[in-house]
């Protein structure tokens, strides 16, 4: 299991996603963050349900649900919020990523920057 502090999810996404678990009716346990190659700006943001976790994926938890984090994803998604959004024209989950350094025209896909481990733990050490 991985720490909390790696990724916030707020309590619209919990909300949100405790309602797709309960809802989903395929013995789910929760969801799963994985990233894809795609688009103009390399890569997108994949949200899949969980019936069977895989080998190797990091589990986070919080607030009773489940999170599993593609491994080849964690450190371009470390330090990003998930959030939830419904408006009168769109619904789904909002990724802040401070990893992101440009998206395309539309926001489908996002160019991102690994997480600096060294930089931002080691000089905090010293």
């Amino acid at each position: 299991m991985i720490s909390a502090d790696i990724i916030t999810v707020t309590e619209d996404a919990i909300s949100r996603i405790k309602d797709i678990v309960k809802d989903s009716g395929k013995n789910a346990q929760g969801i799963r963050i994985s990233l894809k190659k795609s688009g103009c700006a390399g890569l997108e943001y994949v949200v899949d349900l969980v019936t069977n976790p895989l080998d190797g994926d990091n589990l986070l938890e919080k607030n009773d649900v489940k999170i599993w984090i593609d491994p080849s994803a964690l450190l371009y998604i470390f330090g990003m919020e998930i959030d939830f959004e419904e408006t009168k024209l769109r619904s789904g989950f909002i990724f802040h990523n401070p990893n992101q350094i440009s998206s395309c025209g539309c926001g489908k896909s996002v160019e991102l920057k690994h997480f600096d481990l060294e930089k931002n733990y080691h000089d905090k050490s010293r």
